[in-house]
């Protein structure tokens, strides 16, 4: 977002009427969203709204041109509408791949303080939801924003312990904050809100297995949150009933998930009164994210004059939690056995950025090359201490030359907190991703409809746009 809206997202609101502050989890969420409608959310936090679903929706896009990903759309159930709109006859198939598309290229945004994936499961759940509802473009934001909000504050009450236990945040605070925007768009009152966020708590998933040997399954575990959420919301309309301590309980999702309640009730007692959409980050790289800090790094290096031909050695200084993702094994990550698994190698993509000077959605769909394999394997890592992690993610890389050493840090990633993306350089990604499923007519249109949504009566220019 423009960083002169920034602070205005943080400013203090009272809370939506009627949000409650005892109660269980999934209580003080029900009450939150019931008065969402209503509430006067500040106007920054629906335009970043608007931004990161012009985003997702253009990462998506990539996506389904890419040669990884061309065949899913067979697996949507008969009326799916897969590319991003809501399909209103199989509204869970769609969000489920839509929401699979969006994560697909690891191009879409994070909230770094929680690692939650936001817009990947907020965006297809809200058009799928909100279609099938007859929602206004701005009950679809504020739904995209409800989603956003519970999976942050469910990663931020446990920060880094899902993914120690090999679960990824974004899938399980994702399924509940999608159940709270769909129960939203199709006006459930609390109590069958609480049944629909205990309904998808008890259904939350998503492991982190696909490490193991790069299997693409990870995009699904996104949409498959969506889906959850959408499933969840229609099955307590219709009377079946969920835990109401669904968050917390013995064998709810914290206890489950990141091995204990953490911070969660402080977490929740802010809601309406902080704002946490607005710190999500952009992505730059179509790459995982704990990698980018490490790109600007070696690109402001490489600014200077430092070419693949000068580099003997370099190390990078990695914060340990991220270790496990983009360092281990370093052989494997060094040498990837697909394009798609090279998105989480720390070397290799340092190495593509030297030998290409880009790095692109394309650099990964094209199978390793020998000669950056060799750059690759140039590289070493050691941990980094004073990293910050998960509120900032943080980088050193030292580069031997062989006539001398040169140094270079970030200490929080392009498009976190303090650090944002400047709008254009939003759209432009935007344009450049749509443009490889759509015509420029329909880039034109769609960008349009989306950055207008909050004034939209419905979701039928997007739809239409996307035909």
């Amino acid at each position: 977002m423009a960083e002169d809206e920034a602070t205005q997202a943080d400013a203090p609101m009272a809370a939506p009427e009627g949000t409650a502050t005892e109660g269980t989890a999934a209580e003080r969420i029900a009450a939150f969203a019931a008065g969402l409608r209503g509430a006067e959310v500040p106007e920054a936090v629906l335009r970043v709204a608007s931004l990161h679903l012009l985003d997702a929706v253009g990462v998506g896009l990539a996506a389904s041109a890419a040669p990884h990903c061309v065949g899913w759309a067979r697996a949507a159930e008969p009326g799916a509408v897969p590319l991003l709109s809501g399909g209103t006859d199989s509204p869970g198939s769609a969000a489920m791949l839509n929401g699979a598309l969006i994560h697909a290229l690891e191009y879409d945004d994070t909230h770094t303080g929680s690692v939650v994936h936001g817009s990947a499961v907020a965006v297809p759940a809200a058009l799928a939801a909100g279609a099938e509802a007859g929602a206004t473009g701005r009950e679809a934001l504020l739904a995209t924003v409800l989603a956003w909000e519970v999976a942050v504050r469910i990663g931020r009450a446990a920060p880094g312990a899902f993914q120690a236990r090999g679960f990824q945040a974004t899938t399980v605070g994702g399924a509940v904050g999608a159940a709270a925007a769909s129960a939203f768009l199709h006006g459930l009152d609390p109590a069958r809100t609480v049944s629909a966020l205990g309904i998808a708590g008890s259904e939350a998933s998503g492991t982190l297995g696909f490490l193991s040997d790069g299997a693409t399954v990870k995009a699904l575990n996104p949409g498959w949150a969506a889906r959850t959420g959408l499933t969840a919301a229609r099955l307590a309309e219709a009377g079946m009933t969920g835990p109401a301590d669904t968050l917390e309980g013995r064998f709810g999702v914290m206890a489950v998930f990141a091995g204990g309640v953490g911070g969660l009730k402080a977490e929740l007692a802010d809601m309406g009164a902080r704002w946490h959409l607005p710190d999500a980050a952009f992505k730059l790289w179509p790459c995982c994210h704990y990698i980018h800090p490490f790109l600007e790094a070696l690109g402001g290096l490489m600014s200077e004059g430092l070419t693949a031909d000068d580099l003997t050695c370099l190390t990078a200084h990695v914060p340990p939690p991220m270790a496990p993702l983009i360092c281990e094994p370093w052989v494997r990550r060094q040498a990837p056995v697909t394009g798609y698994d090279g998105k989480w190698g720390l070397p290799w993509c340092l190495a593509l950025l030297l030998a290409d000077g880009v790095v692109t959605v394309e650099s990964f769909e094209a199978e390793p090359r020998p000669e950056v394999v060799a750059l690759a394997r140039r590289m070493e890592w050691v941990e980094m201490d004073d990293h910050g992690f998960p509120d900032r993610f943080a980088a050193r890389i030292e580069v031997d030359t062989g006539a001398g050493m040169h140094v270079a840090g970030v200490d929080s990633v392009c498009g976190g907190p303090g650090r944002p993306v400047p709008d254009g350089a939003i759209r432009d990604k935007f344009r450049a991703n749509a443009a490889r499923r759509l015509p420029q007519a329909a880039v034109d249109r769609l960008e349009a409809a989306l950055l207008g949504l909050a004034e939209a009566p419905d979701l039928s220019e997007v739809t239409a746009a996307l035909a």
